[in-house]
């Protein structure tokens, strides 16, 4: 099952890199996007952007593509299928000239992330999962299983933060839960990466930014590498309609935080959801340890 999407996706991924490496090895200039024109952004977003989209709409014609530097994706969401695009993941870093950033491609159906691609061009390093099939790291010429962690006491969690920004609360949760030990690793796909080799096992992101191009493709991997609700908790959920979120997003948002607050009360307030509106989906915005529990809503597909 998905054997073809997965090829795709992982080839479109290598030579989307490849475009990446060709234009960071130049004196790229850099623009600015977003609330602010905080958010970098380069030739090289773009380029990687319109390959993927255009090698994703040849190879599946009647899926939706959602990607970061695409401006319209409204109709996209309508579809029973939905790829979800970054075409560069972690910009800042790509600007720093320090390897660490990836593409990622990941396909959500019905609702729930299946498949996950993310490529880290400067190492040549891929990972790859399908839920129910198991993920991968293909590097140096080798295919490994990967699997995560099984920690079940929050103080001996090895925590994974962000190279480009250290929140406050970040630091209030470490201590809250005892940790320790920290590594740090710019984009997300690459920070999941690393939590799928059992290299760290816990991230958090703490925000009220985020897109399912963030999500979607990390999510798949660890999911496939055996990071299941019980264990690690990620609340992702991609709405394909405005009308569900109007009918349940309040709701989700109550029972993650109630949830959380309940388990660990150092994380309230830190699970939480919210709608970017222009492209109707709830995301992630944090990840908690809760054992032995599941969080479920009623009428939404995971």
């Amino acid at each position: 099952m998905l054997e073809s999407e997965l090829t795709h996706a992982a080839a479109i991924a290598r030579e989307a890199g490849r475009i990446l490496l060709d234009i960071y090895a130049t004196d790229f200039s850099v623009d600015f996007k977003g609330q602010g024109q905080s958010d970098p952004v380069t030739e090289a977003d773009r380029r990687a952007n319109a390959y993927i989209v255009a090698r994703l709409h040849a190879e599946f014609p009647s899926d939706g593509i959602v990607a970061e530097e695409s401006e319209d994706n409204s109709q996209a969401l309508r579809r029973r299928r939905i790829w979800y695009v970054d075409p560069l993941d972690g910009t800042k870093e790509f600007v720093a000239k320090n390897g660490e950033f990836s593409v990622m491609i990941g396909l959500a159906i019905e609702g729930g992330a299946q498949l996950g691609v993310v490529y880290q061009p400067s190492a040549d390093k891929l990972y790859r999962g399908v839920l129910g099939q198991g993920a991968f790291l293909e590097h140096a010429q080798q295919t490994t299983p990967l699997q995560v962690a099984n920690v079940a006491t929050p103080a001996d969690l090895r925590l994974i933060v962000s190279r480009s920004h250290r929140p406050k609360s970040t630091e209030a949760l470490s201590q809250a839960l005892g940790i320790t030990r920290e590594t740090i690793s710019g984009s997300v796909g690459l920070k999941i990466g690393q939590i799928a080799e059992q290299h760290a096992d816990l991230y958090v992101h703490v925000s009220d930014k985020s897109s399912a191009w963030d999500t979607c493709a990390p999510e798949a991997v660890l999911r496939a590498a055996g990071g299941e609700p019980g264990d690690l908790v990620s609340v992702t959920i991609y709405l394909t309609d405005i009308a569900d979120y109007q009918a349940h997003g309040r709701e989700i948002g109550e029972v993650w935080r109630e949830l959380a607050g309940r388990v660990y009360p150092a994380m309230a307030g830190i699970g939480c959801t919210r709608l970017w509106q222009p492209e109707a989906m709830i995301e992630i915005l944090g990840v908690a340890v809760i054992p032995d529990e599941r969080l479920t809503v009623p009428g939404v597909v995971r």
